[in-house]
């Protein structure tokens, strides 16, 4: 605490009803079965493929769709265009710019869906494209998505050859586990030498800057890793216009296999959006009828992911419940509001979840025993790093009905962390020394997420976690090389960067509760300059926020107060032994004062990072149960 200053008893009682009607809340949210379920939303772009896998399986005649299918996307233009932007783009999220990617496949959806061309709102679209620099500007997904159509050159789409798969060195492996996920079945798609039809007439050539540039290679520079990725892929396009059939058979085979074996046990390949819609893709173009069981299988799980009640059309990129069990069952835990009977019921199924098969991840850990979790019901390939340490973290408050079960659990998910540690001393999301930067510079890695290398948030979450478990103290080899790691990730200003979630601030608190744990005090430099620019960067009205911008800019970027921000820089503050400064006390008396009726918070900005500068993630979990976890905390220590 800093002295000379007392948490006053008007603020602390504020605080007290403040995080009992937040537990009560979340206590209604809980299921029967134990868990925690909240929407996962983004942006357009998730309606806008979704039209085009429509056109993909149901090829209009003419200009006439089904009337199923004629409803269905009647509803996801609808959805599109309520997000339209004045200025006629579609942004990536709330309150940014433009984005000339989403706002290509927007225009793309709505004129094959039957938005006439000289519609304002069509207008508008093109207008904001061309201004953008284009069609060619749009990334390279975008790209390949709209070459199967004909509607983009396919001789400027970088080539995405399912040879990989058959590269020595574990080629494939050294991608990050999404990618590789994404570009298995692509590949398959883009070896295709077949066009789908499109209606009579359709194309985008309006979307053309005539003076733009096709190009992707570095002028600047004659010898670089982006310009002998362009000369691999001059080679690959020769390469396709002759292939060895044998060999590539062969790679579309194991491409195959490999996808169909990621589907066992899942929610669908990587149980996430795109490889999901890929796969139906895939199964469709290799003539599985529709009615055979992996194709059923794919088509149900992809539509699992849409809500269409009759007022909201949306698809969700994938379900977080194993992510939002593990946060409320913690904060819940923290704030001693929740009864035993829910948070056993909590535990029991958290453990039904655990991973008990290897996945990609034991390539580099072939001999590690599985646990973890994954994010999803069910995922059982990809168990991912920051969800097992949240679970972790999870079950430090909540007991299952087998208490022997819930031991040899915990020492499994132990054990598979600790060796799930890279070699820098950090951790990362699904893999281990997933960092050869060479890829990074491949014509198709512009999504911003080709590789999974080690990150301060995930770091921060899995020491505090580590810390938490019997026999793990602040001398365990595993702690000190993730405190040095920690160390020495730290911005120049104070901060630390996040990757998963926006981003500086929620990099921060992160890094400062590990620290915390692993016994680092307060008064070390590091701590105290954290503290310091958490401080600097609070709004007027007491909360903290911060835009996805700073993920382009490399620095934090201000913007108006969101819950879960204000309850992470708090979080983050009382962490590094500030809990009392007027900073903390104008923190929670902005969500005492935001908080709605029903105990919950409103908020409409997307604090989570999917591909950071490409896909942003709206977790409605968040607002609910991390202001829990900041006034329980605070609460706490105010004792």
């Amino acid at each position: 605490m800093i002295p000379g200053i007392q948490v006053d008893e008007a603020l602390a009682s504020g605080a007290a009803r403040a995080c009992r009607r937040s537990a009560e809340f979340l206590l209604s949210r809980q299921s029967p079965e134990g868990y925690w379920w909240f929407d996962v939303t983004a942006d357009t772009t998730l309606e806008s493929d979704y039209i085009l896998l429509q056109l993909w399986l149901h090829p209009p005649e003419g200009s006439v769709w089904n009337p199923p299918t004629r409803q269905r996307i009647d509803r996801a233009v609808r959805s599109i265009l309520s997000r339209q932007l004045p200025d006629g783009g579609f942004s990536i999220y709330t309150g940014g710019p433009a984005d000339v990617s989403a706002t290509v496949k927007a225009y793309f959806a709505l004129k094959v869906a039957g938005v006439p061309p000289d519609d304002p709102r069509m207008a508008r679209a093109r207008e904001r494209i061309l201004a953008l620099g284009g069609i060619q500007q749009a990334n390279s997904y975008v790209k390949i998505n709209l070459s199967l159509f004909g509607l983009y050159p396919r001789e400027h789409c970088p080539s995405v050859p399912p040879e990989m798969i058959l590269l020595p060195g574990r080629f494939l492996y050294r991608m990050s586990s999404w990618t590789r996920a994404i570009v298995v079945p692509l590949s398959i798609l883009q070896s295709s030498d077949s066009v789908r039809p499109v209606p009579a007439g359709f194309s985008l050539q309006e979307l053309f800057l005539p003076e733009g540039s096709f190009e992707y290679r570095e002028k600047e520079r004659l010898f670089s890793w982006r310009n002998f990725f362009f000369a691999v892929d001059r080679l690959l396009k020769f390469y396709e216009r002759h292939p060895v059939r044998a060999l590539r058979r062969k790679a579309i085979r194991k491409c195959e296999q490999w996808m169909l074996e990621r589907t066992r046990y899942s929610d669908g390949l990587a149980a996430i959006y795109p490889p999901m819609m890929y796969t139906v893709m895939v199964l469709d173009l290799l003539g599985y009828p529709p009615d055979h069981p992996d194709r059923v299988e794919a088509e149900a799980q992809f539509e699992r992911l849409l809500t269409d009640d009759g007022e909201r059309f949306f698809f969700q990129p994938c379900f977080s419940v194993v992510w939002d069990t593990a946060i409320a069952a913690f904060a819940l835990g923290k704030s001693g509001h929740a009864p035993s009977e829910a948070l056993r019921r909590c535990a029991d199924w958290l453990l039904s979840k655990e991973v008990r098969r290897k996945g990609d991840w034991s390539v580099w850990r072939p001999h590690t025993e599985p646990s973890g979790w994954y994010f999803e019901f069910a995922n059982e390939f990809y168990p991912d790093i920051d969800d097992t340490g949240m679970v972790l973290l999870a079950l430090r408050h909540a007991r299952a009905s087998n208490a022997t079960a819930q031991q040899a659990c915990e020492r499994r998910a132990l054990d598979w962390l600790l060796a799930m540690q890279s070699k820098d001393g950090g951790w990362a999301a699904f893999d281990v020394d997933n960092n050869w930067q060479p890829l990074s510079y491949m014509p198709f890695a512009d999504h911003n997420a080709m590789l999974d290398p080690t990150c301060p948030d995930i770091t921060g979450r899995v020491l505090e976690s580590l810390c938490s478990m019997p026999g793990i103290g602040p001398d365990h080899p595993a702690v000190q090389r993730a405190v040095a790691y920690l160390m020495k990730t730290q911005e120049q200003d104070g901060s630390w960067y996040g990757r998963w979630g926006v981003n500086y601030i929620y990099g921060t608190f992160l890094a400062l509760r590990g620290l915390r744990a692993a016994g680092v005090s307060d008064r070390e430099a590091a701590i105290l300059r954290a503290g310091e620019w958490l401080r600097a960067i609070q709004n007027a009205d007491g909360g903290w926020g911060e835009s996805c911008a700073s993920y382009d800019q490399g620095t934090f970027c201000p913007a108006p107060s969101t819950a879960s921000q204000t309850a992470w820089a708090v979080l983050g503050l009382i962490a590094g032994g500030d809990n009392a400064s007027l900073s903390v006390r104008a923190g929670i008396e902005y969500l005492v004062n935001t908080q709605r009726e029903d105990g919950s918070w409103q908020e409409d900005a997307e604090t989570g990072a999917g591909f950071p500068g490409v896909f942003y993630l709206r977790y409605h979990l968040y607002p609910q149960a991390f202001p829990l976890l900041a006034l329980s905390e605070f609460l706490e220590t105010a004792r």
